[in-house]
């Protein structure tokens, strides 16, 4: 169990008690390959017994459609946007990660606060008044980074998905180049230095992106091998057992009822 620790001051709402779950962050740039990497963590971990929560930036039921909306317009002023996203994680925070941690899941994160941070920095930001906003984070059991070497090989992957250009991720909002290639390098080369300005900050485990996916998983899985090893976590149908149950039994104030003791945890090949 887990003593409960945030970089600030936790919502108000939140009951604050040890947690047998554990919150592991996958972050980085855009195209570094995180959410490749988050579902085939979370197929390992559920193979070998574990009940895992995969969630991520724009995915809370209050705010996710309105900034997906609201970014298809390209119409996001600079503090709407960040308060915006600040929204969408303070409902994911409290309505799907912590519940999961109390449950004994594995709570894996595709971004977590650090990317809000560094997008909102880029785009002029006071770097204190946006890690204030974001003192509601739980601090995360490991941060794994993924760190290629250059924003000219993000921008080679993009090409080579198929997928083209987003205009927020190329910065197209900053006018910093004459079309989205010229702009998502710039972009994303302040990204970089950001994001670099806060591994110490932050105490990242910096993972070298540029190998090939299968290497870069196998470093993830090594990492995240030692990390549950060290205490026992819920199977996979106790922690889903326990997480229904939360679900139903809700305190007077609507917060979910206190966990039951997690079984031993499998054992990990």
């Amino acid at each position: 169990m887990k003593e409960m620790k945030f970089y600030g001051t936790a919502l108000p709402s939140i009951d604050i008690e040890p947690y047998p779950g554990k919150l592991i962050v996958i972050e980085g740039t855009d195209g570094v390959g995180r959410s490749t990497h988050v579902a085939l963590l979370r197929t390992w971990l559920e193979s070998i017994g574990y009940a895992v929560l995969d969630t991520g930036m724009t995915r809370s039921v209050l705010a996710g459609r309105g900034i997906k909306d609201a970014r298809t317009g390209h119409t996001l002023g600079r503090l709407t946007m960040q308060l915006y996203y600040a929204t969408d994680f303070a409902d994911r925070l409290e309505s799907q990660i912590l519940p999961a941690l109390h449950a004994g899941f594995i709570v894996l994160t595709d971004r977590y606060i650090y990317s809000a941070i560094a997008r909102a920095v880029v785009r002029g930001a006071d770097p204190n008044w946006i890690r204030s906003i974001y003192g509601i984070a739980l601090v995360p059991d490991a941060i794994l980074y993924l760190r290629v070497q250059s924003a000219e090989e993000l921008a080679s992957r993009v090409l080579a998905s198929g997928r083209g250009f987003d205009y927020w991720e190329s910065g197209m909002d900053l006018g910093l180049g004459d079309d989205y290639y010229d702009s998502f390098i710039v972009y994303q080369k302040l990204l970089l230095k950001e994001f670099d300005r806060m591994k110490g900050e932050y105490n990242f485990q910096v993972v070298d992106a540029s190998r090939p996916v299968k290497r870069v998983a196998t470093t993830l899985r090594g990492s995240i091998k030692r990390l549950i090893e060290t205490e026992p976590l819920a199977t996979e149908s106790a922690a889903k057992e326990t997480l229904k149950t939360d679900s139903k039994e809700k305190s007077p104030d609507n917060r979910p009822a206190a966990p039951k003791p997690a079984d031993q945890k499998p054992s990990v090949p």
